[in-house]
């Protein structure tokens, strides 16, 4: 087996620097909550391919779905012949979805391509091309997605310059000093000095921020959201590529807030680890596009569909929405004693609905002075310890934890167990 230090001397040599690795290791195999690199090391794994595998790695239910699947066909090209899978997912995907009145759903293959879809929709249907994101908000890596993504470095560095009539708002996050007042507030201000809300076809926000920090968008300020919607005619897209299928302890992070969105944008965690997104929305407003004007060569794979009804029953049957609420409290508990602790690096704003999990490391005890160096070398020190570990929010500061929702109680401890460790003082 070839050595993870031969295959970063590979790597720097044959692909780009502007595609960046977390940990400089190289999978050799998995299995639920636990991998091995090419070096035989064994790492617990609390990043889950950011959020995609919820079920874990490999799970057999989806392994076995994949496997009849291959013995069947590959590809046809949704737009050429249409298959089964597609349409079984798009149905179990409507009955799911908590939108108002019958909802349709189409299919794509990336978070970026489904949010991009998810915008042409909204403008089909509005006959109105604005669209309005939110600071730290991430959204994909598109001309489109990048410019709807509220934040510069390193996703729109060089890359300029953006596509037009794209617009951000100040998310509500109250230890940057944003109420919800002053969101709402700033979107009165857009409305009067740069786009009138006659023109705009969507607002878009993640329910719970994913790059951003983690940060759950206040229930207070979905509703406020959606009555202005209502109000102006604007459609509101709900981002759950990150926190969508049990994470946050709902099927959808947005079902906390009750407020139902008009779109909905779906992947990451749909199908296993296979690469499928989409778009799920009011039937009326998902019908607004001409025949011809959406799809995609790969579009809704049907190996990525069958992963994906697998997904829906894996959940299911294995009760993840409660479990991710159990793992959720367990982590939030074994966190708080670490808050407390003189002799760990200083973390805080432990947050996060289910298993959507967070935290802050801080300049100083009892401060909320964000420090990114800090959680830096925390995720290097748990990689070290045998932890893969995934930091992320506005400056860096978050460590975010997305362990499978599969994972046992057992392995989850020695995670966390890891985790302290790598918070250990100097």
């Amino acid at each position: 087996m070839t050595a993870n230090s031969d295959l970063l001397a590979r790597r720097a040599a044959a692909v780009p620097r502007g595609v960046s690795t977390a940990a400089p290791i190289f999978a050799a195999r998995a299995e639920n909550a636990e991998l091995w690199d090419a070096d035989g090391r064994r790492f617990i794994d609390f990043a889950a391919g950011i959020a995609v595998l919820n079920t874990g790695h490999r799970h057999p239910k989806v392994m076995a779905a994949v496997a009849e699947q291959l013995g069947l066909y590959t590809h046809t090209a949704f737009q050429v012949a249409a298959y089964e899978p597609y349409v079984a997912l798009a149905e179990r995907l409507n009955a799911l979805a908590p939108v108002a009145g019958p909802a349709k759903t189409i299919l794509f293959t990336t978070g970026a391509e489904a949010v991009e879809n998810a915008v042409k929709i909204a403008r089909a249907a509005t006959g109105r091309s604005a669209v309005i994101a939110f600071t730290g908000g991430f959204h994909g890596r598109t001309m489109l997605t990048m410019a709807m993504t509220g934040k510069a470095l390193p996703y729109k560095h060089k890359f300029g310059p953006m596509p037009a009539e794209v617009f951000h708002a100040p998310f509500p996050i109250a230890h940057y000093g944003v109420t919800v007042e002053d969101s709402l507030r700033a979107l009165e201000f857009i409305f009067r000095a740069d786009v009138e809300p006659g023109r705009v076809a969507a607002i878009t926000l993640e329910p719970v921020q994913g790059e951003g920090g983690f940060h759950p968008a206040p229930p207070e300020f979905l509703r406020a959201l959606r009555e202005l919607c209502d109000r102006h005619g604007i459609l509101l897209i709900v981002d759950e590529v990150q926190a969508g299928f049990a994470r946050t302890g709902r099927m959808f992070g947005v079902e906390h807030s009750g407020v139902k969105p008009d779109l909905i944008t779906v992947a990451k965690a749909l199908a296993g680890g296979f690469p499928l997104s989409g778009v799920v929305g009011r039937a009326e407003v998902m019908d607004a596009a001409e025949p011809g004007g959406l799809g995609g060569t790969y579009a809704g794979s049907p190996v990525a569909c069958a992963a994906a009804l697998a997904v829906l029953d894996v959940i299911v049957e294995e009760g993840l929405l409660a479990r991710a609420e159990a793992l959720g409290e367990r982590t939030r508990a074994r966190l708080a004693s670490f808050e407390t602790r003189n002799d760990l690096l200083p973390i805080a704003g432990i947050r996060g609905p289910g298993s959507m999990v967070a935290f802050d490391l801080v300049a100083s005890r009892g401060g909320r002075e964000p420090d990114g160096a800090a959680a830096k070398r925390v995720t290097g020190r748990a990689l070290e310890g045998g932890l893969i570990l995934l930091s992320c929010g506005v400056h860096g500061e978050t460590i975010r934890l997305l362990y499978p929702l599969t994972i046992p109680d057992a392995l989850l401890d020695e995670g966390l167990d890891r985790l302290e460790d790598a918070l250990r003082m100097d």
